[in-house]
């Protein structure tokens, strides 16, 4: 096992809303995760729309602050909510970094893309000179495939691929070790996604960068990351190493990714049995008592109901939380 680079215990993030009658009520975007991410590898997180994947990975740069929970970077405690640690984030914004997963809301449409990218080594102090500052920004257009002309050009004369060659610059320019991709190629052509992909990965051998990798597609994910974390209704439900998973996962929720993801062989396609989950997503402000997928599970008993499962190890790195697999 690799040095850990990031930590995360317990983890809640909760969003107040208003209720009817103006009562407080509370999304419960995360619930009680915890994962760590070795220095150098990829963790893969999947799910639905709304299961928290977007949020856990803003929470654990701190770009929104936790409920509850520790968050330790590099073996340092940068968040403990219960014993009131809550650090400085600046110096670690250079080893903490995001990709957006919407590149044309993320970049100021009144900056040029040389001032973008520029902006956080003027924060952060990185350039000695005005040359230095252009030659850091042209070396960085250049390393994700684009052309030095276009550090005078606007957000808007770009491509939706161009746009997050651009962002990506952006998390690259303060030299960071860690990156979350927030769903960086979802709102890309299909031709483009895997240009993108690819030049991550690149990157990440270039650089040793660590990535929290978030998608929609299981089978992007399982090409690009090392370990997979699957999320439901804010809870991780389980986390394997990414081969593991795929070809042998043990929750129900996994399983039922697994069998909607297309496969290329017609006759593989065709004896592959879908599984459908019947009834709707339940809603974060007021989730279930017990296991929060015991509504849709075909499984589900009374202790599911009862009980919420613990995250638990049932083969070598392999964990799920679910009461059906305790026997």
């Amino acid at each position: 096992m690799g040095e850990k680079l990031v930590e995360v215990d317990n983890l809640r993030k909760y969003f107040q809303v208003k209720g009817r009658g103006g009562r407080k009520q509370y999304v419960q975007a995360v619930e009680n995760v915890s994962l760590f991410i070795n220095k150098g590898e990829t963790l893969g997180l999947v799910g639905e729309s709304g299961c928290g994947k977007t949020t856990l990975g803003r929470t654990i740069i701190r770009l929104y602050e936790p409920t509850s929970g520790r968050i330790t970077y590099g073996g340092e405690v940068i968040s403990d909510v219960e014993n009131h640690i809550s650090v400085n984030m600046l110096p670690y914004r250079r080893k903490m970094q995001i990709i957006f997963q919407d590149p044309s809301a993320s970049l100021d449409p009144r900056m040029t893309v040389g001032e973008i990218i520029g902006e956080a080594l003027d924060i952060h102090k990185l350039c000695a000179s005005k040359q230095d500052r252009t030659d850091r920004i042209r070396e960085l257009l250049d390393k994700v495939g684009l052309n030095t002309e276009h550090s005078n050009r606007f957000p808007h004369e770009f491509s939706g691929g161009q746009q997050q060659r651009i962002g990506i610059a952006r998390a690259l320019a303060v030299d960071p070790e860690f990156i979350v991709c927030d769903e960086p190629i979802s709102a890309l052509d299909v031709s483009i996604q895997s240009q993108v992909v690819n030049m991550l990965e690149d990157l990440q051998e270039e650089l040793g960068l660590t990535y929290l990798f978030i998608a929609h597609d299981i089978s992007v994910v399982r090409h690009i990351s090392n370990r997979i974390g699957v999320m439901y209704l804010g809870c991780l439900v389980e986390l394997s190493e990414s081969y593991e998973l795929c070809n042998n996962p043990i929750h129900p929720y996994t399983k039922t990714l697994m069998s909607a993801v297309p496969l290329p062989d017609p006759i593989k396609s065709r004896a592959n049995k879908r599984i459908l989950l019947e009834g709707d997503v339940p809603s974060p402000i007021n989730p279930p008592s017990g296991c929060r997928f015991h509504t849709r599970c075909p499984y589900a008993s009374e202790r599911c109901r009862q009980e919420m499962p613990a995250l638990k190890e049932y083969s070598p790195g392999h964990y799920a939380a679910c009461h059906m697999l305790e026997g």
